[in-house]
């Protein structure tokens, strides 16, 4: 029995995805050209079936009926970030912020602007 299909953004979806939030709507051939421009070096049929892939789960919306199809995020980045990222929380850290911000302080001592820029948060009440 195969595994059902994920419903979340793999690696290389996300790398999609980022081209779709930074510069809107396009075909699979420009965002091709865009990660091509970052170094990111994939074939034409290896994008066009990611952004199959990602219209598939709901994550670009197809703009037009007539080929080559243009294609954009359905969702911003932050409505998506802050889901993979509560997925995280849930997961790994079993729902617990404070563990979170345990290992993320824990991985590299906080440099001075880092360390303001927190407490700027916290007094704010971190909204």
């Amino acid at each position: 029995m195969s595994r059902p299909a994920a419903k979340e953004l793999t690696e290389r979806e996300l790398e999609v995805m980022h081209i779709f939030w930074e510069q809107g709507a396009m075909t699979a051939a420009s965002a091709r050209e865009q990660l091509s421009q970052k170094q990111r070096d994939l074939t034409y049929t290896t994008v066009a079936t990611l952004v199959r892939i990602l219209h598939e789960k709901g994550f670009l919306i197809q703009k037009n009926d007539e080929r080559p199809f243009v294609y954009e995020a359905s969702q911003p980045y932050e409505t998506v970030s802050k889901r993979l990222l509560n997925d995280v929380i849930d997961r790994v850290f079993r729902g617990s912020r404070e563990k979170l911000l345990v290992s993320l302080i824990d991985q590299k001592k906080l440099s001075p602007q880092e360390r303001a820029f927190l407490e700027s948060l916290l007094k704010e009440g971190g909204s």
